[in-house]
């Protein structure tokens, strides 16, 4: 039996993104748990199959049918409509733990979203290509369907 060790250096992420949202604060709230979990949606109009349980310790994972999938975090806070919070390794596949913040707060006739993804582990290189842009298609969907949700409530 072959053993290998090697020492792979700690990556730390820390990604603060900001959005104004022409709707309300519970509508933006909604929003935010329809992108995360039926409503969900990669770059491209692909649908992403995604389950969020809205509660303490509710589970958010990917739902691939036949009891198959992948566990993206559970959340750790639940303050409706101001505020979510998720742990977990989310889309890595490594050593590694995320915490991701939605902070929502009524600014006049807006609501302003500040996300706040902060993450550490073996978290390779190329892992960090993109995520940038990931958090920008999220955050433009989550508009996208508080505009739809504040039509149809008129």
């Amino acid at each position: 039996m072959a053993t290998s060790i090697a020492e792979t250096e700690l990556q730390t992420i820390w990604i603060v993104k900001e959005i104004d949202i022409a709707a309300g604060i519970e509508i933006a709230f909604e929003a935010v748990l329809e992108q995360l979990g039926p409503g969900g949606e990669m770059p491209g109009g692909k649908p992403f199959s995604m389950v969020i349980e809205p509660h303490p310790g509710g589970r958010w994972y990917r739902d691939l049918g036949n009891n198959a999938g992948h566990l993206w975090g559970h959340v750790q806070v639940i303050k409706p409509p101001g505020l979510l919070e998720l742990c977990g390794p989310m889309f890595m596949s490594f050593p590694a733990i995320n915490h991701v913040q939605y902070r929502l707060a009524p600014e006049g006739d807006v609501t302003r979203l500040k996300l706040t993804h902060r993450a550490f582990g073996q978290i390779p290189p190329e892992a960090l290509e993109g995520m940038g842009n990931g958090w920008d298609h999220m955050l433009s969907r989550i508009r996208a369907i508080a505009d739809r949700l504040k039509s149809e409530q008129g």
